[in-house]
């Protein structure tokens, strides 16, 4: 079977091995499942999606990603979750990180509606749902990620060439260390982004992807307040964009404001730690525009 090019040019994303591995696997798990391949593979940043008629003729996906702590604690989530607001686990093969899944519509996405009050309402909706389901062991817990930001924080800031960027950091590390020893209990996506909801037989539009972390419900909006602002049309205003988002996923997930301030501003200490791991001396544009919108917010007392 013929891999995806955009796979074979991502040989960052999975190593040589497994990819050369990856149409022998193929095989071997379709005549497990009693599974018939069905159109083209598709490919995202590090995993394959294969369309397929399962032994009853219903149609259904194999997601291939090589063997990681993260499929392994997506697919934890998944069974929690049990199809309730998010793709359906059908099976796993726990010895290649193999998933089974319900098929959705991979051209239909959140991007696709004109209306963004539309789609950040229909991720609240989502969201409010993943949250209510029980937490099962053996995830990674936000106050761990927290207390390690915390600590990491100081020595990346220094990196960074402008001074009011390094005060910004400072200050996201200052209010995640008030905050991270009360960092909840809910079952979080960590990734739901508009890109990360498909449209679906079974209901309207389910999310995909999760990265699952237990932790404070609030942790969870910084995807879609940071969804698209780095192309934006220059006549809509990214920080008033961030902002009207912000109060739309506070108010229907009633959050208290000031945690869901601090929480985001922990999820822009996160990514810049990463970037800053990767080289970067300066913060993401995103970063400081979704930083502009929360701090207007807070000074205007929204």
């Amino acid at each position: 079977m013929p891999l995806p090019t955009s796979l074979l040019e991502a040989r960052s994303h999975a190593d040589d091995s497994w990819i050369e591995r990856l149409p022998g696997l193929i095989g071997t798990l379709l005549a497990k499942w009693g599974l018939q391949a069905e159109g083209e593979a598709r490919t995202g940043m590090a995993a394959v999606v294969l369309p397929v008629r399962d032994q009853q003729g219903s149609p259904a996906v194999l997601r291939l990603q090589a063997p990681s702590d993260e499929t392994s604690v997506a697919v934890l989530g998944l069974r929690s979750w049990n199809g309730d607001g998010m793709v359906r686990l059908a099976d796993h093969d726990e010895s290649s990180g193999a998933m089974l899944l319900e098929r959705l519509d991979p051209t239909r996405t959140l991007k696709s509606l004109t209306n963004d009050d539309d789609a950040a309402t229909i991720v609240a909706g989502l969201l409010r749902r993943l949250h209510l389901a029980l937490p099962p062991p053996g995830l990674p817990e936000l106050r761990d990620v927290a207390a390690d930001m915390v600590i990491a924080a100081p020595e990346a800031e220094s990196k960074l060439e402008r001074e009011e960027e390094r005060m910004r950091m400072r200050r996201w590390a200052a209010t995640l260390a008030e905050i991270a020893p009360d960092s909840g209990r809910c079952l979080l996506h960590w990734d739901l982004h508009y890109d990360n909801v498909l449209a679906a037989d079974r209901e309207p539009w389910l999310g995909i992807d999760p990265v699952p972390l237990v932790g404070d419900p609030a942790f969870d909006l910084w995807p879609v307040l940071d969804d698209g602002l780095e192309t934006l049309p220059s006549s809509q205003d990214p920080v008033s964009l961030v902002r009207r988002r912000f109060n739309l996923l506070a108010e229907a997930l009633d959050l208290d404001r000031f945690r869901a301030r601090t929480w985001t501003s922990a999820r822009l200490l996160q990514n810049a730690l990463w970037d800053i791991e990767d080289g970067a001396t300066k913060l993401a544009p995103s970063a400081l525009i979704v930083d502009d919108a929360l701090s207007g917010s807070l000074r205007t007392g929204s």
